[in-house]
């Protein structure tokens, strides 16, 4: 019989020590302490111990019972609000195709789940064979004939379907984690070689502002209530010769309130001295292309050399022309210098916080090292600065798709343009910090790349001014690989065929595959951004969660469907110029008013006094309009929700074969779909 252990504390004056004494066996005659203090000791400790045990079961089943309470108590709030809005009612009526058909399969594909999750049940607890058919001498009955067959059935058939596509699957999904390990090896490359795009010539001629070039900046904007003061005012404080200098501020907003508000607020900038006009269209077709493509025909343009552009939730710093027009110069083949986005909400909520991982990544790798090695790269949208000459040779603005900047970048470089990304130039701007903002901007980029790559792939095969391996990457890698590749296999591996694999387990995915390489490629996408690292599991699950709503705005791009031609303007919360409100009212009231005549004058943005009486005032006639203002809530998202009881369906089955990782897996894969499709995730309205 082995030897138990009893721990004993000693007490000395000056001295506390832990002695451990090994107990004597039953056929030990020499016990080391007395049988009466042995006997006196054991059922305290005894006792003690069932207390403590105890004491931990019950905190643990308070801590799950408030924890369950608190989740049923969300879910029974957003089931009781999830009413269809309008917005909702006209979102379904312009796709029903396409995210109608998507929504159906899922629920299909839960359906049968959940009655092969029976059948599982049912044969294991009658302790049938699950792995291998009995000979029929053996089986009793007809529901267990039945299973028998359906084993062999699956066995010669659906397995070695699944297995096909499960591989097809595997190797897109090591194509694309080679493609982001090159990548993160060039960064790092161009980190350990310090390269950095170089400026050539020397720096403009202070003294001499017609040494400097025109510059034309361009703020687009479409019911930009919350910001679009900060960025006018960013923008008049931008350091460049006065004369050398226009700003457009194209507004697309169709409040005829807000609309005064702008005009208002372009117009005290004016008044300072600052070149700026507003522009407002009567017809307000194509979107942002066909602003941007309405203010580039105007006549005063044809005066200016370069164009920067920057949207209404952007602040560039006072110096951003002077960091980003030097290094046209000299170098006539560039056509665009690209800054890079830095955020000023990123820690504002867990969606904010997992969308700085991705973007951090996108410009810290992607479009550095593409503007490194290849010369060009997407351009964003935003924050960049273009040769008006560029934009004209390519053909302008078209309004063909919703995503007009890519549709720019592609057809320039294809006339031999080459592009600089500068990703020491940061210019703030504000991230969507609702799930259902995020939806839709991420909707908006997936689907319209497949757009763009219909209408171009004839050209790029065409083009005479790129090299046979410049079209090779533009297809197969910038279009093909992270445009359809990416979302297509996140969707079908980890959504559809892991969860089938549980049901089929001779079709079983490789532990590596689910777990070992998505964990290493989720750490290299959050290497850009160290203080993410907490974050690491949960932004692996959450890309997965977003992969049905970009594997539906590939197919609907690729195939022309209805969303495909939706732009949805980016929902703000303008947090970047709520913080300094109050301040800049301070400084106006004490500081003196800037002379018109200086150069290099520091200019305040405009919080007046008319200027918020306005602002009241319209807001009281909205008011008095539009009666009582709509609620705004947190919704219900079908796909999502019924991807989470797939998975959690899954996962149980896979508890039956007690398979490990593959239930952890899919038990806080499901979870996460669950929080996402309960917009759990994000903005909360109370």
């Amino acid at each position: 019989m082995a030897p138990s252990s009893v721990v004993v504390t000693i007490e000395k004056p000056n001295n506390l020590s832990v002695v451990q004494i090994n107990a004597a066996t039953a056929g030990d005659d020499s016990p080391l302490l007395p049988a009466d203090k042995q006997k006196a000791a054991s059922p305290k400790q005894f006792t003690f111990s069932i207390l403590l045990k105890i004491y931990r079961a019950f905190s643990c089943i308070s801590w799950l019972a408030v924890g369950s309470n608190s989740l049923f108590k969300s879910i029974k709030k957003r089931v009781s609000q999830s009413e269809a809005s309008a917005d909702e009612v006209e979102e379904q009526d312009m796709e029903p195709r396409s995210r109608g058909k998507l929504y159906n399969f899922i629920k299909a594909f839960l359906a049968i789940s959940i009655g092969a999750l029976v059948v599982e049940v049912v044969a294991h607890y009658n302790k049938w064979n699950l792995n291998l058919v009995q000979p029929p001498w053996e089986v009793q009955g007809l529901v267990q004939w039945s299973y028998m067959a359906w084993l062999s059935f699956r066995l010669d058939y659906i397995a070695p379907t699944v297995m096909m596509l499960s591989q097809f699957c595997i190797v897109l999904f090591l194509i694309q984690s080679l493609d982001r390990l090159v990548l993160c090896l060039g960064c790092f490359w161009i980190k350990f070689k310090k390269l950095k795009p170089q400026i050539n010539g020397d720096d403009y001629d202070v003294e001499d502002p017609s040494s400097f070039p025109m510059v034309l900046v361009q703020i687009p904007m479409c019911n930009e209530r919350e910001v679009y003061a900060t960025s006018i005012g960013a923008a008049c404080q931008l350091d460049w010769p006065r004369d050398r200098l226009l700003i457009q501020v194209l507004d697309d907003s169709d409040d005829p309130n807000l609309q005064l508000m702008i005009n208002e607020e372009v117009h005290s900038w004016r008044q300072k001295g600052i070149n700026i006009i507003y522009r407002h269209r009567l017809i307000r077709t194509g979107y942002k292309a066909g602003n941007l493509k309405s203010a580039m025909g105007c006549d005063y343009v044809q005066d200016y050399e370069f164009v920067a552009i920057l949207d209404a939730d952007f602040q560039p710093n006072p110096d951003f022309l002077q960091l980003t027009i030097p290094h046209f110069k000299g170098k006539p083949e560039v056509g665009l210098v690209q800054a890079r986005w830095s955020f000023v909400n990123k820690d504002e909520n867990l969606l904010s916080r997992l969308q700085n991982v991705n973007l951090c990544f996108h410009f810290e790798v992607e479009q550095q090292v593409n503007g490194m090695f290849l010369n060009f790269f997407g351009f964003n949208g935003t924050a960049g600065v273009w040769r008006i000459k560029a934009l004209e040779d390519s053909g302008g603005w078209l309004e063909r798709t919703t995503v007009e900047d890519m549709d720019i970048a592609v057809r320039a470089h294809l006339n031999g343009w080459k592009f600089v990304y500068l990703n020491d130039v940061k210019v703030l701007c504000e991230l969507p910090e609702s799930y259902e903002a995020y939806k839709k901007q991420q909707h908006r980029w997936h689907s319209g790349p497949m757009q763009l790559f219909r209408l171009c792939l004839p050209a790029i095969l065409k083009s005479k001014q790129i090299s046979m391996w410049k079209k090779a990457n533009l297809i197969f890698l910038f279009f093909l690989l992270r445009k359809l590749i990416l979302p297509f296999y996140s969707f079908t591996l980890f959504c559809i065929i892991l969860p089938l694999t549980m049901f089929i387990p001779e079709a079983e995915l490789p532990l590596w595959v689910i777990c070992y390489v998505p964990i290493f490629m989720s750490f290299l996408n959050i290497l850009p951004s160290p203080k993410s690292f907490p974050f690491l599991v949960p932004y692996l699950l959450f890309e997965n969660t977003m992969s049905v709503t970009k594997f539906n705005a590939m197919v609907s791009g690729l195939f022309q469907l209805g969303s495909s031609y939706e732009w949805v303007v980016t929902k703000k919360t303008g947090r970047s110029s709520e913080s300094d409100l109050l301040a800049l009212a301070e400084r106006e009231s004490k500081l003196a008013p800037a002379t018109v005549g200086e150069e290099k004058t520091t200019m305040l943005r405009r919080h007046s006094e008319s200027g918020l009486e306005l602002l009241s005032k319209l807001k009281e006639v909205e008011a008095e309009v539009a009666g009582a203002p709509k609620k705004k809530k947190n919704r219900l998202y079908k796909k999502e929700l019924g991807l989470a009881f797939l998975l959690l369906t899954a996962a149980a089955r896979s508890l039956l074969s007690a398979h490990g990782v593959h239930f952890y897996f899919l038990l806080f894969q499901g979870l996460s779909f669950l929080v996402v499709g309960l917009d759990l995730i994000g903005e909360q309205v109370s």
